[in-house]
């Protein structure tokens, strides 16, 4: 699970071993890359480092391109996935972000947009486990011996988008991993965010409750579904400006707070309704340039920000809470908005 989300999924094939199968008709005409992930679930760079590996044979031929078209009944078959997952990321003391609080057991960073928070699919370097791993050398060393996840994420109980800054808790090592997990499933973990969202939100707070699945037009997206995970965000609304001096239409700021961890949850619910996140490409949509500044200028990512967390310590049991104030791009976006209602 992602932004806002829970503890993460391991990535690649369920079982990493060989496939041996004909081509069925609903892929006829796919990628050879794509064909795989859909088979067996990998993500597209272990489909790549497959193929690039000359462990797949269509046709009883290696094949040795990634876009090759595969036909419907033809014979596919390759070994076990070298999955992202089982490679140990490489320590970066360049990924930017900040410590916030941190002991032996726990660490709070403040995660700026743009970073991804672990190695993935397509993302192999500058992500904050590997900032991480440069600054805390015992977590990659505790991760090794186990108990600390996948070594691709070690310490890693929730995360947030590569758009979405903010707050996050890792563990550091595997007694607060273990404990730590447990009170983000147990929704014992607090996590509270701003959001900048489209139109004047008519009710001062509100629960959405309403399940989320992936979407089955496009598997990258999440969308609210009867068939999806339950899933509540509760808010409240802090400000709104009916006529901003930017030109945009009606804009709301309020506190999200989650009850549930899913993908991309906060951007899917507030989108379901009627208010998408400011910025939100992938759910809502981003405003048009206004004259000679655009808007671009000011915002290139979701206006979502997690400022508050709050949790027991996994060891000594006594509460943390830690704030985070919005970052600079964030800032500049309010402060063109000018005053909101009710301001004198």
């Amino acid at each position: 699970m992602n932004e806002e989300g829970d503890a993460p999924r391991p990535g690649g094939s369920d079982d990493g071993g060989a496939v041996d199968v004909e081509v069925p008709g609903a892929l006829d005409g796919m990628r050879l890359d794509r064909a795989i992930c859909l088979i067996t679930g990998a993500s597209r760079a272990d489909a790549a480092r497959l193929i690039d590996s000359g462990k797949v044979s269509v046709a009883a031929q290696v094949a040795t391109s990634r876009s090759r078209r595969v036909a419907a009944g033809e014979h596919l078959a390759f070994g076990p996935i070298p999955r992202i997952a089982d490679e140990e990321p490489v320590a970066d003391a360049g990924v930017p972000f900040a410590v916030v609080w941190c002991d032996e057991h726990v660490i709070v960073v403040d995660k700026p947009a743009g970073v991804v928070v672990h190695p993935g699919a397509g993302v192999t370097t500058g992500t904050l486990v590997n900032g991480l791993l440069a600054r805390f050398e015992d977590l990659g060393r505790r991760a090794s011996e186990g108990g600390m996840g996948p070594l691709q994420r070690p310490g890693i109980v929730h995360r947030l988008d590569k758009g979405t800054s903010g707050l996050l808790v890792v563990a550091r090592d595997p007694v607060a991993f273990q404990a730590l997990g447990e009170a983000v499933r147990g929704r014992r973990v607090d996590r509270d965010y701003l959001a900048l969202v489209d139109g004047a939100v008519g009710t001062a707070a509100g629960l959405i409750d309403a399940p989320i699945a992936r979407s089955a037009r496009d598997a990258t997206r999440m969308a609210v579904s009867a068939a999806g995970r339950p899933s509540r965000t509760r808010y409240e609304v802090l400000r709104t400006w009916s006529a901003p001096q930017t030109g945009w239409e009606a804009v709301t700021e309020l506190e999200a707070h989650l009850e549930t961890g899913r993908t991309h949850q906060i951007r899917v619910h507030l989108a379901a309704i009627g208010h998408p996140i400011v910025g939100d490409d992938r759910y809502g949509r981003l405003r048009r340039p206004l004259g000679a500044r655009g808007v671009r200028s000011l915002l290139g990512r979701p206006f979502l920000h997690a400022h508050r967390l709050g949790f027991d310590h996994p060891v000594t049991g006594v509460p943390l809470s830690f704030t985070s104030a919005l970052p600079e791009d964030l800032v500049r976006v309010v402060d063109a908005l000018g005053a909101p209602d009710g301001a004198t």
